[in-house]
């Protein structure tokens, strides 16, 4: 109970034991090269959720962001300076993806308004503006710059088979803003801020932490995380696609939940929330080997999530009563 990502890591040993014993050909090293390329999108947005929650926030406009600034970043560096350096383009999506965050943390400021329906509102109005001003055409050539990212590769396996199997340097992503967001929450004082104001408003307010500064930061984070993901995923898929990453919202913030991350702010950890993306990434891709019809992933998902709620508010009652007792 007091490590929720414990119960996570257990689920993942759980559900790899169950499929591994229905279908051995899960226990294979490509099936880990596998998991970890479709953790490394997943997992960037969802240490911008966890950061999010943790501040008493909720976020679902991530998804827009990602796709507004990878499609728009991909389609003006084609037609300005197609020979860009990658770095260069990441350092833009990485801007635009913070000032877009910015403007929710703005506007959830402002408004006074729960943080739900404004990004909600931002969702539509960054995918609106994408559809009908950037465009809806798939591009299928990317800068060659993210083509060589796209197809660095970090470790390679022969299957038995012959087949070559492979771990993407994009993968390294994950791991740096996995690191950078950890020390972020751990060892500094926006961390600290962070993790006050999620777990009370009031009594951080009391204590002098700025909200606007916060509210601001941890939206803008959220924003420049989506924006690393969009263009690692076009990079990823050498396809640009305006459409893509619609309807993951839910997914990804399923896996900072069930990492141990409370809707109501004040807690949450990397390493639980990078354990909720590989549970949640487990499910959706190995279902199919076990012989479960895929119709099922939203169903087991949401099962764990009843699990994991559960578990915390019979922690939380636990607590109540030895508190009363005493």
């Amino acid at each position: 109970m007091r490590r929720p990502e414990l119960l996570t890591a257990a689920l993942i040993v759980l559900v790899s034991v169950i499929v591994g014993v229905i279908n051995p050909d899960f226990y294979q090293l490509s099936t880990v090269f596998d998991l970890l390329r479709s953790c490394t999108v997943v997992g960037l947005l969802a240490l911008g959720v966890l950061i999010v929650l943790t501040a008493g926030g909720i976020d679902v406009s991530f998804t827009a962001i990602a796709a507004f600034t990878m499609y728009l970043i991909t389609k003006v560096t084609l037609q300005v300076w197609p020979d860009a350096p990658f770095a260069l383009i990441l350092l833009v999506a990485v801007a635009s993806g913070a000032l877009l965050g910015s403007f929710n943390g703005l506007l959830v400021y402002k408004l006074k308004a729960p943080s739900l329906i404004v990004t909600i509102g931002t969702q539509y109005l960054i995918r609106g503006a994408l559809l009908i001003f950037v465009g809806t055409a798939f591009l299928m050539d990317i800068p060659p710059s993210m083509d060589d990212f796209g197809k660095m590769t970090l470790l390679r396996h022969v299957t038995v088979s012959g087949a070559t199997t492979a771990l993407p340097a994009t993968f390294l992503t994950l791991l740096v803003m996995a690191g950078v967001t950890g020390w972020l929450l751990n060892r500094t004082l926006m961390g600290r801020a962070i993790y006050a104001i999620g777990g009370s408003l009031s009594i951080a307010e009391r204590l002098g932490y700025n909200l606007r500064a916060v509210q601001v930061f941890v939206f803008a984070y959220a924003g420049l995380l989506a924006g690393i993901a969009g263009i690692v995923h076009v990079s990823s898929n050498r396809l640009a696609n305006p459409f893509d990453l619609v309807g993951t919202e839910l997914d990804v913030i399923a896996a900072v939940i069930l990492g141990g991350a409370r809707i109501t702010g004040g807690t949450g950890s990397v390493t639980g929330t990078l354990l909720g993306v590989v549970l949640v990434t487990l499910i959706n891709n190995v279902l199919i080997l076990a012989g479960i019809p895929s119709t099922w992933q939203k169903l087991i998902i949401g099962s764990l999530i009843l699990i994991g709620g559960a578990g915390l508010a019979l922690k939380r009652t636990l607590s109540l009563q030895r508190t009363t007792i005493v």
